[in-house]
């Protein structure tokens, strides 16, 4: 069978950890990945362009960088984020804001430009990285809670609109990733997540890549409104 035509993809935030690991995935597939950064380099055969999501002028500056090179964007991965975690007593309303600015309205804001070549094209793929902290809840991450879980009803939103245009919105929550950001974590934290999580281990990048590469290939064309748990099985029940 013949190789589809390669697609114009686009990674907010693909820059390292699991974004990096999508647009290793969809290079792989033979795609032109564009990533988005503030800082640090892209895979090797992506199209770096910088990116704050926060800055609405910015995000349109970085889609025609990306549509210049590539076309329009046909897929699209929205995996930036930041945390800042503290105890809501303690939490600042600025700490608040920013952390939704960045999470939930950034995607807004990404979603609504690549739309406008989406429904010219008639169709498209748009993927939403939540957390599974957005089903379970987390000491001290309230803002970062709300921000993921935000993007759940975003998505599903966006899935009934989009989908008479033939362009699909999934969700998909990973859990506790081996990242920079899980590094991070002391030793007895960590260690304590993972005996909350069934099969007692973190994950690799890839196998939450893997499952954003199904959701945006031909295969998933079906699918769409749905929220992907990848997270050993912490989240059963939610």
């Amino acid at each position: 069978m013949d190789r589809p035509p390669a697609r114009s993809c686009l990674v907010v935030g693909g820059n390292r950890g699991i974004g990096r690991a999508i647009a290793e995935e969809l290079l792989a597939d033979g795609e032109r990945v564009a990533v988005t950064h503030r800082a640090g380099d892209a895979p090797e055969g992506a199209l770096a362009v910088h990116c704050d999501v926060t800055d609405s002028a910015g995000v349109d500056a970085a889609f025609r960088t990306v549509e210049a090179a590539h076309g329009p964007v046909e897929v699209l991965v929205v995996n930036a984020g930041i945390v800042q975690d503290r105890l809501l007593a303690t939490m600042s309303e600025r700490s608040f804001a920013e952390v939704l600015d960045t999470n939930l309205t950034g995607a807004y804001r990404v979603v609504k430009r690549a739309t406008r070549g989406m429904l010219r094209l008639g169709r498209g793929r748009i993927v939403l990285m939540s957390s599974v902290v957005a089903l379970q809840g987390s000491t001290g991450q309230a803002n970062y809670a709300a921000s993921k879980a935000g993007l759940i009803g975003f998505g599903r939103s966006l899935a009934r609109e989009l989908g008479p245009r033939n362009v699909t919105v999934n969700i998909v929550a990973p859990g506790l990733v081996d990242t920079d950001m899980t590094h991070g974590l002391s030793r007895e934290l960590r260690e304590q997540y993972v005996r909350q999580i069934p099969l007692g281990r973190t994950a690799a990048p890839v196998e939450v890549a893997r499952v954003v590469r199904f959701l945006v290939s031909p295969d998933a064309g079906y699918v769409t409104g749905a929220l992907v748990p990848v997270d050993g099985g912490s989240s059963m029940g939610h």
